[in-house]
């Protein structure tokens, strides 16, 4: 048992994690909307946090590869917990302006991006040591976020409605030092030193372009990145635009359309555990074309045909299932293929790409619903999944999906630079 404890308080400090962030995703833009009562200013300030966690993605990884991973992800989760304790600080003080609330903003995201980066790189340590395959601890992480999540945004809700969205944040905080305080006292450090093969001189440049260099060098972590970029974009599209479409235009129930996003996260959750009982003795590029036909065409068609609500929610339990598989089968291929000594780097780079074209997905899926009309719009986003789920069977390279799975941690990167 001993030896499975860092894996549980990482699989605990995730679905914690995820909760406070949820939350934090309430309640600043509803403080914002009642101190300002301006779209743009609450715009400005999501804005913020969205562009401080998109630069640490990319920025913070030689940081994150240079320091021990525990160190690092402690003083990042403390780091934001500060940001965001100080907006209610602020407030019962001095007062809390909106440059202030967005620099916050700013330095929470850009906090946040380190933070979930060492502790990607932590649970692969957690995996080794408690003997766990890769495929089971990536679903128990993964599930654990999910869990956290869909509890989070109603539990906001209700500390919102009932005490205000000052102490929604410092709820948050707390969540954030309580996950340092048990990543600190329960997972151990990474007994490999960090720092990699580089020279203790290398320039933070030369780091950097290491990371970029090894992303580039493995073309399955390449196509992985590319179908991130795309799918990101899509999903943004679907969940700002075309589902609350659907909700208002075929619906006409907001009650209908909460009941379909909770139908999606119950699937996301099965699917999740399924992956985590059967995903190691599953060919895994049969699974990742059959997940993106069921969450993503599956789901697009259903929309686009209308179909019957008994229908509609018992079909988005089972597309909710391809999202609960996809996310820890792609997490798994990078736990195994990144070499060690770029982790933090090539994590960094993918969460990066993942974000870089979710705003471009919102404005497509507006433009579409302008131009054309939701069925129109569904029916090419439909089409695109159908593609990327044709992909593997289609392109060489993804074969190496099912090639030798090596142990994680068990590949070195050669030094650059």
């Amino acid at each position: 048992m001993n030896r499975r404890v860092p894996l549980l308080t990482l699989v605990a400090v995730s679905a914690l994690s995820s909760l406070g962030t949820a939350a934090t995703l309430l309640a600043v833009p509803w403080f914002v909307l009642e101190s300002t009562g301006s779209g743009i200013s609450t715009g400005l300030v999501a804005s913020a946090e969205t562009v401080g966690l998109l630069c640490s993605a990319v920025l913070a990884g030689p940081v994150v590869d240079r320091l021990p991973a525990r160190t690092t992800g402690v003083a990042a989760d403390l780091l934001t917990a500060l940001a965001i304790g100080l907006v209610p600080a602020l407030h019962h003080t001095i007062g809390m302006s909106l440059p202030v609330l967005a620099v916050l903003a700013l330095l929470a995201g850009a906090a946040r991006g380190p933070s979930d980066t060492a502790k990607q790189v932590l649970v692969i340590s957690a995996m080794r040591r408690a003997g766990t395959p890769v495929e089971r601890g990536t679903s128990a992480m993964e599930g654990a976020r999910r869990v956290g999540t869909m509890a989070g945004a109603p539990l906001a809700g209700l500390l919102v409605a009932s005490v205000g969205p000052v102490p929604t944040l410092c709820a948050d905080a707390a969540a954030l030092l309580l996950c340092a305080i048990l990543v600190r006292a329960l997972v151990p450090a990474d007994p490999r030193a960090p720092g990699g093969s580089h020279a203790p001189d290398a320039s933070y440049g030369s780091r950097l372009r290491a990371g970029f260099t090894s992303l580039r060098e493995d073309r399955l972590m390449r196509a992985v990145v590319a179908v991130l970029l795309v799918t990101n974009a899509l999903d943004s599209g679907l969940n700002a635009v075309l589902y609350p479409a659907y909700g208002t235009r075929v619906l006409h129930s907001s009650s209908l359309f909460g009941a379909m996003m909770t139908a999606i996260g119950l699937g996301a959750l099965a699917g999740t555990a399924l992956h985590g009982w059967l995903g190691h003795r599953l060919p895994r590029r049969t699974v990742f074309a059959g997940c993106f036909v069921l969450l993503g065409a599956l789901r697009c068609a259903l929309l686009a045909h209308q179909a019957s609500t008994a229908v509609l929610l018992a079909g988005l339990v089972v597309s909710g299932i391809g999202s609960g598989v996809v996310n820890p089968l792609m997490m798994s291929v990078a736990y195994e293929r990144v070499p060690q000594d770029v982790r933090g780097r090539v994590f960094g780079l993918v969460v990066a790409c993942a974000l870089a074209a979710t705003p471009l997905g919102s404005l497509a899926a507006g433009a579409l619903l302008d131009r054309l009309d939701l069925t129109a719009a569904l029916v090419l986003f439909g089409g695109v999944y159908l593609a990327i789920a044709l992909a593997p069977l289609a392109f060489p390279v993804w074969r190496e999906l099912d090639g030798p799975r090596p142990s994680a941690g068990a590949r070195t990167a050669e030094a650059r630079g």
